[in-house]
């Protein structure tokens, strides 16, 4: 019997991207603001906070998921139902606030990608989505129940399930868009949108289909998770001081900062791509997925797991460390988390850690959830399109142990240099990582 010979795997580009974040209602907003090192962090408004511990986030402010859009969409080609607005207001009260942020970035980025005008061309089968949340519609479940618990069950709303289901961005961003490919959401905590990110990639390398809408959403800026998180003391209490609370690798860092918002971007394969035009912001080139198997919620010694994770995916893109100018970390502002995965870092590029440039945006945008892998790929996206590199904001005084590992952690002022290649990281409770690897086409 013979055995068919595998077919090689198809170049995978970024052709659009979408962003609802603290720091900007669209990508060129929140791209503007990390390069320009400013905080979306503040005091919290979504809830009273005045018996809780920890007052501030990264909310995102004057959001409106009801806005129209720039210029009507046409997802069924001509003659068919133009789409306007990410949601109708009747149907805006059917899905969470994940959902709401997530849709809009997805919105974006399919506008961004130009696909839209092509449409009359491509199968709707040929394109999928693999949109990820971490915790998903925490904020309707606890008002559903304080609506239970005070008026009882006919005041339930029939739309519940529809606002809290993790994959109703997935299906509702499917249905918005007339994508009728693969539709999936993953959840994998933290490292949620950078999995989406390389399994979407994976099934346009394949030849499943063409183009795929892929990144997550978080909305959780609730008194449970606030509450809960701060329990964890894994959160910042720098309260009086919100935009300097964020502090990757700084020997004063107390905790992460807890934040909301959505990354998107249309993966298209290389061709298919270039055939109708489009514009190409990178490639993305590698994808590597572990498990440290060691701890619910802290690295590995020396980060063991994100090692293997960034080394798998720079053989997948066919790189060698020395290829790569930027990394853009996971770097979330806790005491451990960012010494070890630094060390990482450290280990991989060791032949190249003098001229490499790591940087923390979490400093900037806090802790997205389940958009955090994907807010990290937009930065390293972004820096190779546009040859400068953000900063890890209110990095005052390194940390010794991070001093120590010789890293360039590009504190306080974004760097012009020309960046071929970058990776990103994103890693999760339950051991989970993911890296991404992307260059210049």
């Amino acid at each position: 019997m013979s055995i068919p010979l595998q077919q090689p795997r198809r170049r995978v580009v970024i052709t659009g991207i979408g962003a609802v974040t603290p720091l900007g209602l669209n990508a060129p907003a929140t791209w503007a603001s990390l390069i320009a090192g400013r905080s979306g962090i503040g005091p919290i408004t979504r809830f009273d906070t005045t018996d809780c511990p920890v007052k501030i986030a990264g909310e995102v402010r004057d959001f409106d998921p009801i806005r129209p859009l720039p210029a009507p969409l046409h997802p069924h080609g001509p003659g068919g139902e133009a789409v306007t607005s990410a949601f109708t207001a009747k149907d805006a009260k059917k899905f969470g606030r994940f959902t709401h942020l997530g849709c809009a970035a997805a919105v974006e980025a399919y506008a961004d990608s130009g696909i839209d005008a092509h449409r009359a061309g491509i199968a709707p089968e040929r394109i999928g989505v693999n949109l990820g949340v971490g915790l998903g519609g925490l904020p309707e479940i606890e008002s559903t129940h304080a609506t239970w618990q005070k008026e009882g069950f006919r005041k339930i709303s029939p739309f519940f399930i529809f606002q809290i289901a993790p994959n109703l961005l997935a299906g509702q961003a499917s249905l918005l868009l007339n994508l009728r490919g693969p539709n999936m959401a993953i959840a994998s905590a933290c490292a949620t949108s950078g999995h989406a990110i390389g399994e979407a990639a994976a099934a346009v390398a394949r030849g499943d289909v063409d183009a795929m809408i892929a990144g997550g959403a978080e909305s959780t800026i609730t008194p449970l998770a606030i509450g809960a998180f701060a329990q964890m003391r894994a959160l910042s209490k720098r309260n009086e001081d919100p935009t300097r609370a964020s502090r990757p690798y700084d020997a004063a860092r107390d905790g992460f900062v807890l934040s909301e918002g959505a990354v998107v971007f249309l993966l298209e394969e290389l061709e298919h791509a270039r055939g109708r035009g489009a514009k190409i912001y990178a490639e993305l080139r590698g994808y590597g997925a572990t498990a440290d198997a060691h701890h619910l919620s802290s690295l590995a010694p020396e980060a063991e797991g994100s090692q293997r994770s960034m080394r798998a995916a720079l053989t997948q893109a066919g790189l060698e460390p020395e290829d790569i100018d930027y990394v853009s970390a996971h770097a979330t502002s806790t005491p451990a988390g960012d010494s070890e995965e630094g060390a990482a870092i450290a280990q991989v590029f060791a032949a190249n850690k003098a001229t490499l440039n790591v940087s923390g945006v979490k400093s900037m945008t806090g802790h997205l959830l389940g958009a955090a892998g994907a807010m990290g790929a937009l930065a390293a996206v972004m820096a190779i399109r546009d040859s400068i590199v953000p900063p890890t904001l209110n990095l005052e005084n390194v940390d010794p142990a991070c001093a120590a590992l010789g890293l360039n952690l590009t504190p306080g002022q974004a760097v012009k240099r020309p960046v071929r290649a970058a990776l990103a990281n994103c890693f999760g409770f339950g051991g989970t990582n993911a890296s991404l690897v992307f260059s210049k086409v």
